[in-house]
């Protein structure tokens, strides 16, 4: 007769290593008998090995369901705990690899750095010193406010001094330390790099092993994201929204949002109001009487939704985070600020001057280095120290010496513990009184926030940031909204894994039950502008509010050249330039990736001109294009031109709006091979961001061959407010 195999079996996660293994050893279990162990939901679970056999009791025995439970969660922690330390590696490695394997001219090219700076005092900004780095040379970087940059003078990689982007203008890069840099920043031949800042891997990681034994009612938000839970119906409330400017699928999103639901989706395609919404929903639910803490993976995000709700009146808001990253005149809602405007901060300026004599005390005595201690402890330096005797060769002058200065230290160390005990008393108290907090989604995990809990979380930009960092603010709440778009740009990921492309946002989208509401009016485009987005990516569910449907480009004149008058016109607010019939071909310099196409940056320049000629300011005119060579080909030819116009990446104007939108598409080849260029949710981010004009460039022949461009030109020669314009030589 067979012999039974042994149950899986479980102990309590509250039990430390040593009594786990009393408990086994009581049972004679050994841990050659253990196959796997699995650790979640306030349990060790035990596999034993397929020969193992021994009797325990039925309360150690867990259910099906709890043990798939407690399976689950460990593997889903497990795995992602092991997908961030791919992606943290592969962050570390490109920035260092590209540093040391291509000149700085070369990494300035990809706005990666910026070189020949001189340093110079900016004075303090609360405990900050910041220091402004300038050049006569215009800067133009993909570095902006909130990075983490790397400041050397010679060979980046041999230095270790980092700093935090303040601001970025066209001659000079504004940078903060949180101590005092060293007096060679203040020189010439300064060199800026964007950097990793791993801090933020370290709070993902801690607070997915948060999750693995969190309590009710947080556990409710981790169930319903690993499939443990299936979500309730969708839920609407009466709210009294004071917003009478939302429309029906706006308030429809309110109200659905104020409900009873663990987690409500609320989809926001361009242009329909979604960060207006999101602002309504925090809005409304502190009429409710709930806290809400308000996140985003970037700053700017963050602050768009602190600006919204700023303009209304009666909140306290608080916003978490390095000064240096806060928006310009948002910075009196920041803790700091908040904390240097509690009665309690001259206490501690009080205790700082107190602390500076001490120091000065301190130091006129013998420091306690090795070479003087000789291997004696402090507390035998102030026993030989009151016998009035030495040691070892240290006389009995010096060892009195070096006790004094312990005996400084030691108060010094007591007034620093006073000074942290009150900042921790003042950033509890003003976090807690808070109607609002806001904050990126990695400073939620900051020392700032630790311990602090929620009503409600509310995170936009949810389907741009990868899903460890969504749940950073989604487990300090029971309930939570998520706001974003999975039709456009998904979170950025070095390492190329595609689950870490994959939001939480948009697998949420296709969990069953999930309430969400996808706003479907949108305030920014003409409809011809929207038509083809809307299309391909929204089933044509979008529809254009009345006061954009029309909207067209005002021209103060009429552009000189015919082909321009045409490409213009504003009766036609979409236009694609055909490079078909010219030589066009792309091109990729010495030793780079990037692709670039001169001719096409030519017709881009002369496209600006002609508008900014017509009377069109030159600041509502963007240009877009998918590669970083032709972004800095075409910033160089339009400075030789004097003209300022806006030239970014996709990536880069995600979010972002103009009247007209310029697009270079660069690839033309024989191969009629397109790259990332073929990616739906890039041409969907890039044809959205004009209001009134959308004119396209590229080579038909090339483009057309793929998928979603034939499409596209299907749609173009359809419609009669389109247009396709053959490129001739001028």
């Amino acid at each position: 007769m067979a012999r039974k195999r042994a149950l899986p079996f479980i102990l309590p996660a509250r039990l430390d290593e040593r009594a786990r293994s009393l408990q086994l050893r009581r049972f004679r279990i050994k841990p050659s008998n253990i196959a796997k162990v699995y650790e979640a939901d306030g349990f060790v679970l035990y596999i034993p090995t397929k020969k193992s056999f021994f009797k325990l009791p039925k309360e150690m025995v867990p259910s099906r369901e709890l043990e798939h439970r407690i399976k689950r969660i460990h593997d889903y922690i497990e795995e992602y705990r092991a997908l961030l330390d791919v992606e943290r590696r592969a962050e570390m490695d490109a920035q260092i690899r590209e540093i040391g394997s291509i000149s700085g001219r070369e990494r300035e090219l990809y706005g990666r750095a910026v070189l020949g700076l001189r340093g110079r005092g900016a004075g303090m900004k609360f405990d900050l010193f910041v220091i402004r780095f300038s050049r006569d040379e215009t800067i133009e970087t993909q570095i902006g406010s909130g990075d983490i940059v790397l400041i050397s003078r010679g060979e980046p990689l041999k230095s270790d001094l980092t700093a935090t982007v303040m601001a970025v203008a066209k001659n000079y890069i504004e940078v903060a330390f949180s101590q005092k840099p060293p007096p060679w920043v203040k020189g010439d031949g300064i060199r800026i790099d964007l950097y990793v800042n791993d801090v933020t891997f370290k709070r993902m990681e801690s607070n997915l092993e948060r999750m693995r034994h969190i309590e009710a009612p947080f556990s409710t938000q981790r169930d319903i994201v690993l499939g443990l839970k299936r979500p309730s119906r969708p839920d609407f409330a009466e709210t009294e929204s004071s917003n009478s400017g939302l429309n029906g699928d706006q308030m429809e999103a309110v109200r659905l949002a104020a409900g009873r639901n663990g987690i409500v989706l609320v989809h926001g395609p361009p242009g329909t109001g979604k960060t207006t919404t999101v602002t309504e929903v925090i809005a409304e639910a502190v009429r409710r009487g709930e806290r809400v803490l308000a996140a985003a993976d970037s700053n700017v995000a963050v602050d768009n939704i602190l600006r919204k709700l700023a303009a209304k009146e009666g909140l306290d808001l608080v916003r978490i985070g390095h000064p240096a990253r806060v928006g310009e005149g948002l910075e009196r809602y920041t803790l700091f600020s908040r904390m240097e405007a509690d009665p309690q901060s001259l206490k501690i300026r009080e205790l700082a001057e107190r602390i500076r004599e001490r120091i000065e005390a301190r130091d006129r005595h013998s420091k306690p280095t090795p070479s003087r201690l000789r291997g004696m402890s402090k507390e035998r330096v102030k026993t030989l120290a009151a016998g009035g005797r030495g040691f070892r060769g240290v006389d009995a002058a010096t060892v009195r010496s070096m006790a004094a200065w312990i005996a400084e230290d030691e108060k010094l160390q007591t007034l620093f513990e006073k000074i942290r005990s009150l900042e921790e008393s003042m950033v509890r108290k003003i976090v807690s009184e808070a109607d609002v907090v806001l904050s990126t989604n990695a400073m939620v995990g900051s020392e700032a926030l630790d311990g602090a809990f929620f009503d409600i979380a509310v995170i936009d930009e949810a389907s741009q940031q990868m899903e460890p960092s969504t749940l950073l603010p989604l487990m300090r709440a029971p309930k939570a909204i998520l706001a974003g778009d999975h039709k456009q740009l998904p979170p950025t990921v070095v390492s190329g894994l595609d689950i870490l492309k994959r939001s939480l946002f948009e697998r949420s989208m296709s969990m069953d039950g999930l309430p969400s509401k996808m706003l479907g009016v949108q305030y920014r485009m003409n409809e011809t502008i929207m038509e083809f987005p809307n299309t391909l990516m929204y089933e044509g569910l979008l529809k254009a509010d009345r006061s954009c449907a029309d909207r067209i480009l005002e021209l103060k004149g009429v552009p000189d050249l015919p082909f321009y008058r045409k490409l213009l016109d504003p009766k036609k607010p979409v236009v694609f330039a055909d490079t078909s019939e010219i030589d066009a071909d792309e091109s990729l310099q010495p030793r780079s990736t990037s692709f670039e196409n001169g001719a096409e940056a030519e017709l881009v320049v002369q496209t600006v001109e002609s508008l900014t000629e017509c009377g069109v300011p030159a600041d509502e005119i963007g240009v877009i294009t998918p590669y970083l060579s032709q972004v800095k080909l075409i910033r160089r030819m339009l400075e030789k031109r004097g003209v300022e116009c806006e030239v970014k990446s996709v990536d880069g104007f995600q979010g972002r709006e103009k009247e007209v939108v310029v697009i270079s598409f660069v690839r033309s080849n024989l191969a009629k091979e397109i790259g990332f260029v073929k990616d739906r949710r890039r041409l969907n981010v890039a044809m959205t961001r004009a209001k009134c004009k959308l004119v396209l460039i590229g080579d038909s022949s090339t483009l057309g061959a793929n998928e979603p461009f034939d499409r596209l030109f299907e749609w173009l020669k359809k419609q009669k407010s389109a247009d396709i314009l053959k490129v001739a030589y001028q």
